[in-house]
């Protein structure tokens, strides 16, 4: 007789998020350029909590109420209104450290939202900085896995895509995978995981945040594993570090 073992999904856009069952399963909210990366950066670096709002004007509200952090970005730019943006590299411990950010983002913080809404068990999320704190929690909690990639306004982009394909990479012998969009994933980055920095240079988000802002840096944080290794789980409306899940670093 054969070991049960949960079903791992992945779905391409947030337009697509209603076609999966999300109760009983663990969502992991991806969105590689920037806000997952930011999260992972800023907890990482000592944030008390990460509050994700859908709305520049929560943001605002919220942050004055408990006084933290306002921060985001609409269409690549730090949102209008708000002094702090969606830069990984701008939450360094002297900036970030015990206090707690308002992030809302254009893709990333909505997608968290709608996996929310449609009564997803548990959420966290992911990107390169933390794959490996991520890969690690999936495999202990032996729960059903959608893979959510936040894309871009609905669109499918491919550094998401990128990120569950290494996921499933590590994940998939303890998880039963019938779904052919994380084989995709999975055949694309292990296709490219060896000049992935050439590779993400093609992409349409990086031409929108490189050509038109100048955030190489930020990109190169963006696919490096391993640099923020740390679990944000959500909880309450807040994103914490789950402290069970302890991983090296990349170094």
């Amino acid at each position: 007789m054969s070991e049960f073992k949960p079903t791992l999904f992945t779905c391409f856009s947030p337009n697509l998020l209603h076609l999966y069952d999300v109760s009983d399963t663990i969502v992991v909210i991806i969105d590689v350029f920037r806000a997952t990366s930011t999260i992972a950066a800023a907890l990482k670096n000592g944030a008390k909590c990460v509050i994700p709002v859908d709305t520049v004007a929560k943001a605002v509200e919220l942050s004055r109420q408990i006084d933290g952090i306002a921060a985001g970005e609409r269409d690549g730019k730090i949102a209008d209104g708000l002094a702090h943006g969606n830069s990984p590299l701008e939450y360094h411990p002297s900036f970030i450290e015990g206090k707690i950010l308002v992030l809302t983002t254009t893709n990333g913080t909505r997608l968290l939202h709608m996996a929310l809404e449609n009564g997803a068990d548990a959420i966290i999320t992911g990107s390169f900085p933390n794959l490996d704190a991520v890969c690690k929690y999936l495999i202990e909690q032996k729960k059903n896995v959608l893979l959510g990639c936040a894309g871009w306004k609905d669109r499918y982009n491919l550094e998401d895509t990128l990120f569950a394909g290494a996921v499933i990479e590590q994940v998939r012998d303890h998880f039963s995978i019938h779904c052919d969009s994380s084989l995709t994933a999975e055949l694309l980055y292990r296709q490219q995981k060896e000049r992935l920095p050439e590779f993400v240079s093609s992409l349409t988000h990086y031409h929108r945040l490189v050509e038109r802002f100048g955030l190489i840096e930020d990109i190169r944080f963006c696919i490096t594993p391993n640099g923020a290794n740390v679990l944000p789980i959500y909880r309450d409306g807040k994103l914490l570090i789950e402290p069970t899940v302890a991983v090296r670093e990349q170094g």
